[in-house]
């Protein structure tokens, strides 16, 4: 295993951070929304997100409330992460999710053809 591959598995090893990882395969949420969803504190909630853009599997987009405030939402970037055992190695596979709504869109209509 590589580095990259043992960041992944280290971050997937937490709770939270498995948490957060399925709230955000439903809908981009901000922080705020995660530790209401999640029932987090802030703290452990920036710490996990953090973790989560370090290994690549969450990314963040600022955005501009009606009352001009700056805030960021976050997406996950994961579909699936696969652990394979074979030949005396250990190999994780990480499948990226298309976080563009044109890619994505793309993506729907390719699959119905």
């Amino acid at each position: 295993m590589d580095e990259d591959e043992d960041v992944v598995l280290a971050v997937l090893d937490d709770e939270y951070a498995r948490a957060i990882l399925a709230h955000l395969t439903i809908e981009p949420m901000s922080a705020d929304e995660l530790c209401a969803a999640c029932d987090m504190s802030d703290a452990t909630a920036y710490r996990r997100l953090n973790r989560l853009q370090e290994a690549e599997l969450v990314a963040e987009q600022q955005e501009l409330d009606p009352d001009g405030h700056h805030y960021k939402r976050y997406t996950a970037t994961v579909e699936t992460v696969t652990v394979t055992f074979a030949d005396g190695s250990c190999e994780v596979a990480v499948t990226r999710s298309a976080t563009d709504p044109a890619d994505r869109f793309t993506d729907l209509f390719e699959g119905l053809s």
